[in-house]
């Protein structure tokens, strides 16, 4: 599948640029085919590097939490936190 707004919820916003903002993200997608660079292709204007998404997966059901490890304003690559 791809990336859908209607599963990303902002769960709090970066009011001056120095905190990372947080997003929570609802899918049937697996963590494998969301953690694919170009995922998030089409938020590329609104994620930072740093920014921090937690990934509910539906269908097995999991939480994991992940953040921009990189975006160039067109690819958007995340990882999964530690």
């Amino acid at each position: 599948m791809a990336y859908s707004a209607t599963g990303l919820v902002t769960v709090c916003a970066s009011k001056a640029g120095n905190a990372p903002s947080m997003y929570l993200y609802k899918t049937a997608d697996t963590q494998a085919t969301v953690n694919t660079a170009g995922y998030f292709n089409s938020l590329a204007s609104v994620l930072s590097v740093g920014d921090i998404i937690f990934v509910y997966d539906t269908t097995t059901p999991s939480l994991v939490l992940t953040y921009v490890n990189a975006n160039n304003g067109t690819t958007v690559d995340i990882v999964t936190g530690k």
